[in-house]
């Protein structure tokens, strides 16, 4: 291992110094600074749909910072393809925090925010959920298409 990280050093100073890879060692890729975005949806939650409040709250999605900075999320909106929309009141994602947005009620923590609905929001079947800042700049969007699961990593 410590000869691979050697030889890709000195392979990168060579690249660099013959103008060859110049601007792209001093820009890393945007991945690598991290981001806001959705990581999963628990679309289908177990046992029969009774809109039973555990039911509900059993069907969730999860955001994911992986900056190394809080992010404010005040005003910034979950949404589905059916248009239900959760929009964020006053709150801030941790860096490298993750939180859980859950369709029914419920008291809001740092990890858990609550839609607070007595129906379900996402379609067990095919449904795509998209984040979006106050402003309403997409930050991220995820969709699935199958019957057979009952989440989607994304």
């Amino acid at each position: 291992m410590r000869h691979r990280k050697a030889a890709t050093a000195a392979a990168l100073a060579i690249a660099t110094t013959a103008g060859g890879l110049g601007g792209l060692v001093t820009a890393a890729p945007a991945s690598a600074a991290g981001s806001v975005h959705l990581a999963k949806i628990y679309y289908n939650s177990p046992g029969s749909d009774n809109r039973s409040n555990a039911s509900l709250n059993a069907e969730w999605v999860q955001i994911k910072n992986s900056t190394s900075r809080a992010v404010s999320l005040k005003g910034w909106k979950l949404t589905d393809a059916s248009r239900h929309v959760y929009t964020f009141g006053t709150y801030t994602l941790g860096a490298g925090r993750t939180v859980t947005v859950h369709t029914g009620k419920g008291r809001d923590t740092a990890a858990h925010r609550y839609q607070n609905r007595r129906a379900y929001v996402w379609d067990n079947t095919k449904d795509t959920a998209t984040l979006t800042k106050a402003s309403g700049a997409r930050v991220d969007s995820c969709g699935y298409n199958n019957a057979r699961r009952s989440y989607v990593t994304c």
